[in-house]
C-alpha cells in the first residue's frame, strides 16, 4: 500500500536532512592534490592532455542538440519547465568548455571552471524533477535559488582553498544529494510524464562514469589507448543524452 503524500514528503525530507547533517558533521574536505594527476598525459602538438580534453566534445554535442530541441519544440514542454530544460542543456554544453579548459592545465583554479557548469546541470535538473513529480510552478520558482546554491558551493570551496583550509562539503552535497534523492522520488511519486525511465538511465550512466573515473589508471594500463577518466567523460555525456532522448520521444512534460 502506498504511503500518504505527507509520509512520502516526510521521508524525502528526513533522508535529505540526514545526508546534509552527516556531511556537515565531517571535518572540512580539502581538494586532494592527487586529483589533478591523470594517468593519460599525452600531448598532441601543443595540446596537453589532449585525450582528456577532446573526450569532452560529447557534452557539447548533447548540450547543443538539447538547446536546439527545447527552442524548436514548444509543444513538448510547458512554460514552467522550458527554462529549466534550456538551462540544463546550456550547463551540459558549458561542461565541455569548462572541463576541457581544466584538463589543459589541471589545478584548483581551473577546476572551478570545470565544476561551475556541472552545478548548473545538477541544480536545473532538481528543478525539472520538482516540476515533473510535485509542482511545475514550484520547480520554476525554485530554479533561481537552486542555481545560486550550486554556484555558491563551488565559490565557497574555491575561497576556502585560497585561505589554506579548503572545504568541499557544500559541493559534495550539491553533487551527490540529487543522486540519492532522485531514485526515491521516482519510486515514491507518479510523474505526470514518462521522465522516470530516462532518469534511471541517467543515474546508471552517472554511476558507471564514476566507476570509470575511479579506475582511471587501470583502464589506461589495459591497452594504453584511453584512460578511465576519458571513458568517464564519454559515459557521463550519455546521462543527459538519455534525458534528451526522452524529450525527443515527446513524452515528457506534455
Amino acid at each position: 500500500m502506498n504511503p500518504p503524500i505527507s509520509a512520502k514528503a516526510a521521508l524525502l525530507l528526513v533522508v535529505g536532512l540526514a545526508i546534509v547533517i552527516a556531511v556537515a558533521l565531517l571535518e572540512p574536505i580539502p581538494q586532494d592534490p592527487l586529483y589533478h594527476q591523470f594517468s593519460d598525459a599525452r600531448r598532441l602538438a601543443e595540446l596537453p592532455n589532449f585525450v582528456n580534453v577532446l573526450s569532452n566534445l560529447p557534452f557539447l554535442l548533447v548540450g547543443t542538440l538539447g538547446i536546439r530541441y527545447v527552442i524548436t519544440h514548444d509543444g513538448a514542454l510547458t512554460q514552467n519547465t522550458k527554462l529549466a530544460w534550456l538551462i540544463f542543456f546550456f550547463g551540459i554544453a558549458l561542461t565541455a568548455f569548462g572541463s576541457g579548459y581544466y584538463h589543459l592545465h589541471p589545478d584548483n583554479d581551473s577546476l572551478v571552471w570545470d565544476r561551475l557548469p556541472m552545478t548548473i546541470g545538477f541544480m536545473s535538473l532538481v528543478a525539472i524533477i520538482i516540476a515533473a513529480y510535485h509542482s511545475p510552478s514550484l520547480g520554476r520558482k525554485l530554479l533561481p535559488l537552486l542555481l545560486i546554491v550550486g554556484f555558491s558551493s563551488v565559490m565557497y570551496w574555491s575561497h576556502t582553498e585560497t585561505l589554506g583550509r579548503g572545504d568541499l562539503r557544500p559541493y559534495v552535497i550539491v553533487q551527490f544529494l540529487p543522486i540519492v534523492l532522485i531514485p526515491l522520488v521516482i519510486s515514491l511519486y507518479r510523474s505526470r510524464s514518462a521522465l522516470g525511465r530516462y532518469l534511471w538511465w541517467m543515474i546508471g550512466f552517472y554511476v558507471a562514469s564514476k566507476i570509470a573515473e575511479f579506475y582511471d589508471a587501470n583502464i589506461y594500463d589495459v591497452g594504453g589507448i584511453i584512460s578511465g577518466h576519458s571513458v568517464k567523460h564519454l559515459i557521463a555525456a550519455l546521462a543527459p543524452a538519455s534525458l534528451l532522448l526522452g524529450l525527443t520521444q515527446r513524452k515528457i512534460d506534455r
